[in-house]
């Protein structure tokens, strides 16, 4: 090694080093759960395949959700790919004769302007259970996978190759080791892919394959480039020889781009294309010779039209002139293709990918959409619901200031969503979230100051009381002054609520709620961003547009500065509120660097940070810059992060300087050192791609594009991190957040059945994050203390705590949490108190006891705790740490500190009766089952007689209750704190008076006990 590569790596290790000092464990970030919580809207998906002999089994692969099972014909579906690290999935195959074989092809198989690439082939033998990963990663998008239907470990991949530039490892792939070797067996050249493959139905030697050459530009509209290499090909010695087929079809001097194959199962020698060509050559093909030649049937643009999406055409397993094609619409011809009526889609602009159809019985189909997956029973007259799929593709994410607040984006094709962040009914349903009026491409923005009134897209003003939706936009009609692509930045000021900015190659300003619009800069793209070389041989074909605003960052700390960047590589700057803007671009960031977020700091004005993806220029690399000096200079801060997954946005948290959060196309990354250094915060999210994502009271809120949203509950622990390198504390208890007393809607509706799809709510009560150095020899301790001192609740990692189980009592399952451990692991773990007081252990010994009525009662829980201050000491190994926790009302509720004080003396008065009712109760059963035991005479039989009485007498019979013994009186006073506890309120006056009288009851009935009570039992 020269003395000059020594150097560099020693520079590099000690770079490397410094980054590791500065990380946190991974332990330290685990029991950090990631929850998701809608919308249950499906997203753009184009992998479909169902199982034969099988017609309730069905699988999909969603671009960027991952791959889906369904086993009851789409009621509900289950996500079986999320362990893996991508969820771009464009290809899915069952094997034929083996269903527990399926092969998945990532990336999404398609050429548009928003996609996300994969990294090859997966291939699972116990039906989704795990997974294997095959190769060809480098391939990037794989648009279709044929399996031979006798051999499930024969199969071909056609792969599509990068979008965005040249590669060699694209066209036709064959495996005959079930994917652990790939030979390439169809390839023209490193600018065209193969997007489509079928089989002779008959022979499974001979094989079809379609290869598509096209590339897409950096910009966003007309940035769709075809090349020469397109066409249909055919094998008839499996795979090895190729020959051009197709007499008839399109040329390449006529536009031909994309083709789409079908065979009619029926007749091997009917064969449909659906090709992309100009308008006077373009449609639906048929050939009656196994594809040797071909004639136009029907030119309706309908059915081939947008060929870079769609393109899939099938044919009814029994009659070669019935055949089906997936566009804007789904439809259906009878006549050999020449007339066709839609059977699902438009008007609706649904956007219909794939078509499967059940070999054995066709009225059973699958349709892949830009809305899910939807499956048919009975030909189509009725499907089921794509509301029931957590894979909808959000560009970005903010969040109001309601209590719970309400996280809000726009979803690709589907328009808008506004969902909680917790539901009053124990999770997140469809009761919890609404579209917004929001563009689908595009921001919401909650106005700070009117909850429910949102803004977005270019610009809209929705109101949630009325539901009316107005144009605001400071742009009426598209006259060409202004340009537009479909994400335009729209926010509100940071240091003014009146303030909404909005973005499109100037950016304006709207204090009046959009009843007008001042313009505040010029043009802030490049005059010429020119035509990158990744275009390569489409490049003479492109002409290269003008770019917009792409990103906004208004400043926390200075309302005039702000800071803009372009899709064509800018960054600009003005800290004059606009009246003047500077050109702060980082010297490396070439034309057509699209600046994906800008996030100036909470604590310094001319602090910045600035994401940039140059996944349009075929560049995967994550790219992030940091400015300290206002954009004099630029530093760039990546290390740590993932070489493959541009970087969709960076943001500072705004409590803690240095602490920075990235979302990339793979997942989160968090960075303790201000950037120097970053590591995963994926956990159990999916690994989808994140667009945006916002922190929010102390919540880490994202964005995925496939997944919907999902939050990361209390980043407390982040905050707390130390980078200091000193050795940590042997037993840490972090600075917990405050905490909300909340009730669940405890209503008596019939619950929602288990089917029925919900988000997850956060934790009920005091998140504690705690952190143990070594495992303890004695069991760790957790106490909680009010202001006066007392120990009003303790916990030990010796508890032995069984679930309960929610088949006994009538609520729903979702109601019942885990009960809570004190782990005592080495390590750092995550523990909720409830905010309840200590149930007394005589209650957790005697209930659940028979009620009246035949109710079974769940056991009494501890009163919760009146807002106020707690003291938590956590214990072990003889250390122990102490925090304060701030424990706050709902800010819903209009109870007063007296109401809630009345509140919580009555239940506590309550908790104490049952107490001392139970333990009597214990001791009475006890008392008798002696007697039994002992010589019947006439003066034990009257004692006994005695003690039956006041272990169960009578049922209250005109309101007296003097004839109940203790166990009615436990059913009663378990009755009263249900009453009591139902809400934040004082107790009714008809609660308490029967409070007063139960408790007078129980009085005499321990005074009695207290005469018959044996010897043995005294004291």
């Amino acid at each position: 090694m020269s003395r000059r590569a020594r150097v560099a790596t020693l520079a590099l290790l000690a770079v490397l080093s410094a980054a590791a000092a500065h990380a946190a464990d991974p332990e330290y970030l685990a029991e950090m759960h990631w929850r998701m919580i809608g919308p249950f809207r499906g997203g753009r998906t184009v992998g479909a395949s169902g199982v034969r002999g099988k017609p309730n089994l069905f699988y999909v692969g969603v671009n960027n959700g991952g791959v889906w099972k369904t086993d009851d014909a789409g009621r509900t579906w289950m996500p079986v790919f999320d362990a893996q690290p991508t969820q771009s999935i464009g290809a899915l195959a069952v094997a034929p004769s083996d269903p527990n074989v399926i092969y998945v092809g990532s990336g999404e198989g398609l050429q548009r302007p928003d996609l996300s690439v994969g990294d090859g082939m997966y291939r699972s033998a116990d039906g989704g259970q795990t997974w294997k990963h095959l190769g060809l990663s480098d391939g990037r998008q794989i648009g279709a996978i044929l399996v031979d239907p006798g051999d499930a470990n024969r199969l071909f991949v056609a792969v599509l190759g990068h979008p965005y530039g040249p590669n060699a490892e694209r066209g036709v792939f064959r495996s005959t080791d079930g994917g652990a070797t790939f030979e390439k067996v169809l390839y023209r050249d490193e600018n065209t892919g193969a997007i489509d493959l079928a089989f002779d139905p008959s022979n499974p030697h001979t094989v079809y394959a379609v290869l598509w050459a096209a590339r897409q530009g950096p910009w966003e509209y007309e940035n769709s480039y075809k090349g020469p290499g397109s066409g249909l090909f055919r094998s008839t010695d499996g795979g090895t020889k190729w020959e051009p087929i197709g007499k008839g079809l399109p040329t390449a001097a006529e536009g031909l781009s994309r083709i789409g194959i079908g065979i009619a199962p029926s007749d091997r020698r009917r064969v449909y294309a659906l090709v992309e060509a100009s308008a006077a050559r373009g449609g639906l093909y048929r050939s009656d010779d196994a594809g040797n030649t071909f004639t136009r049937v029907n030119g309706d643009e309908r059915i081939w039209g947008r060929g870079d999406d769609f393109a899939c055409v099938r044919v009814h397993p029994k009659n070669p002139d019935e055949l089906f094609v997936a566009n804007i619409a789904a439809y259906r011809s009878k006549d050999g293709g020449r007339t066709f009526t839609s059977f699902k889609g438009a008007p609706g602009g649904d956007d219909y990918h794939t078509i499967w159809l059940n070999p054995d019985d066709p009225d059973v189909m699958l349709l892949a959409v830009d809305q899910g997956a939807t499956v048919s029973v009975n030909g189509g007259r009725t499907w089921s619901s794509w509301y029931n799929q957590p894979t909808g593709q959000m560009f970005h994410v903010t969040a109001d200031n309601r209590f719970p607040y309400w996280v809000y984006g726009g979803q690709q094709e589907s328009g808008s969503a506004g969902v909680a962040s917790r539901g009053n009914d124990g999770q997140i349903t469809f009761r919890d979230w609404h579209p917004v009026g929001v563009e689908e491409y595009g921001y919401a923005a909650p106005d700070p100051l009117h909850p429910g009134i949102i803004y977005g897209g270019k610009v809209t003003r929705y109101d949630e009381k009325t539901g009316m939706t107005q144009e605001v936009g400071p742009v009426v009609l598209r006259t060409g002054k202004y340009r537009f692509v479909r994400t335009a930045p729209i926010l509100f000021s940071p240091t003014d609520p009146h303030v909404l900015y909005f973005a499109l190659n100037v950016l304006f300003r709207t204090a009046n709620g959009g009843e007008s619009w001042d313009v505040i800069s010029p043009d802030l793209t490049r005059e010429d961003p020119g035509v990158p070389a990744n275009l390569g041989v489409y490049a003479e074909k492109a002409k290269a547009p003008r770019g917009v605003i792409y990103a906004i960052g208004p400043s926390p700390k200075d309302g005039g500065t702000i800071w803009a960047g372009t899709d064509d590589g800018y960054v600009q700057v003005t800290r004059d509120g606009g009246r003047s803007w500077k050109n702060v671009t980082p010297p490396d960031m070439t034309p057509w660097s699209k600046v994906t977020q800008i996030d100036a700091s909470h604590f310094d004005a001319g602090t910045a940070y600035v994401s940039v993806s140059r996944f349009r220029l075929d560049d995967l690399a994550p790219y992030v810059y940091r400015t300290k000096d206002g954009g004099a200079t630029w530093k760039k801060i990546t290390a740590g992060l993932a070489g493959d997954a541009p970087v969709n946005v960076v943001r500072e948290d705004p409590e803690r300087a240095g602490l920075l959060f990235a979302g990339t196309e793979r997942g989160v990354s968090v960075s303790f050192d201000d950037g120097e250094s970053w590591q995963s915060l994926r956990g159990n999210l999916p690994a989808s791609s994140v667009r945006d994502l916002v922190v929010k009271d102390g919540d880490l809120v994202v964005a995925t594009h496939g997944r919907s949203f999902w939050i990361l509950d209390d980043i407390s622990r982040l905050r707390q991190w130390s980078v200091d390198g000193a050795p940590p504390a042997s037993v840490r208890l972090f600075r917990p957040r405050r905490a909300y007393r909340l009730r669940r809607n405890q209503n008596t509706d019939t619950p929602l059945p288990p089917e029925e799809p919900a988000g997850e709510n956060p934790p009920d009560g005091a998140i504690l994050d705690y952190r143990l150095a070594t495992a303890p020899a004695a069991p760790v301790t957790l106490e909680v203390r009010d202001a006066a001192g007392r120990v009003i609740r303790r916990y030990s990692s010796a508890d032995k705590l069984a679930p309960p189980d929610p088949s006994a009592y009538p609520v729903p399952a979702y109601w019942f949490q885990p009960p809570e451990v004190l782990s005592a692991a080495a390590g750092t773990h995550r523990f909720v108190w409830d905010l309840r007081e200590e149930t007394p252990a005589v209650l957790r010994r005697s209930f659940p006891i028979s009620a009246i009525a035949g109710d079974t009662p769940l056991v009494p829980e501890g009163p919760l705790v009146p807002p106020g201050t707690y003291t938590v000491t956590l214990s072990a190994n003889g250390a122990s740490s102490t925090q304060t926790l701030a424990v706050e009302m709902d800010p819903r509720v209009p109870a007063t500190a007296s109401d809630l004080a009345k509140q919580s003396e009555a239940a506590r008065g309550i908790t104490a009766a049952l107490a001392r009712d139970s333990a009597a109760l214990e001791e009475v059963r006890a008392a008798r089952a002696r007697i039994a035991k002992s010589a019947r005479t006439e003066k034990t039989a009257a004692l006994d007689a005695a003690l039956a009485e006041l272990e169960e007498g009578k049922e209250a019979a005109g309101g007296d209750l003097s004839t109940e013994g203790f166990r009615r009186l436990n059913a009663r006073l378990g009755t009263l704190l249900e009453v009591v506890e139902s809400a934040d309120a004082a107790p009714t006056e008809q609660a308490s008076a029967a409070l007063t009288e139960t408790l007078r009851v129980l009085d005499d009935k321990l005074a009695r006990w207290k005469t018959l009570r044996p010897k043995g039992l005294r004291g």
